[in-house]
């Protein structure tokens, strides 16, 4: 198959070609620094809202238990020794456990989001890697491209 385009026509379309992918490139990587310029202020926006929500259950712990002592103090009921220690007791225990398993829950969330980012890496090298390969099978293709329409020119 003879190319009827001039060489001038082939380095107009390849250089066409590689200003529209430069083009695409620049805008998604533009589009991406937005998204990351925002992120800062997302994490600030929830980190607060968790900080305003723990203080919320805080006070309302604090008022609930308050309004309740206050109850029973004015109306005078009489609590058992014996109950109120297995009370403490039980209510200790089951406060230690809750917080050992969310202690527990916690890391394993953590190792879950420190898998993902390297999880993320290796697939990052992995881009890398088949960008490579596929920049050097494009490249093997052009040289053999030139020297098939250079044998077929000398012929």
């Amino acid at each position: 198959m003879v190319d009827n385009k001039s060489k001038d026509e082939s380095n107009t379309a390849g250089s066409s070609a590689t200003h529209v992918f430069d083009t695409v490139r620049e805008n998604f990587v533009r589009a991406v620094d937005q998204m990351a310029s925002v992120q800062p202020q997302y994490s600030q926006a929830i980190s607060n809202l968790q900080l305003d929500y723990i203080q919320a259950a805080k006070n309302m712990i604090q008022n609930t238990i308050s309004a309740q002592k206050q109850l029973v103090g004015n109306l005078n009921i009489p609590v058992s020794t014996p109950y109120t220690e297995q009370f403490t007791r039980q209510s200790n225990e089951i406060t230690n456990n809750t917080l050992r398993a969310v202690g527990i829950n916690n890391q394993l969330a953590i190792n879950s989001v420190d898998a993902a980012r390297e999880n993320l890496k290796i697939y990052n090298r992995t881009v890398n890697a088949v960008t490579e390969f596929s920049t050097n099978i494009a490249k093997a293709c052009a040289a053999f491209s030139t020297a098939a329409a250079q044998q077929q020119q000398q012929q």
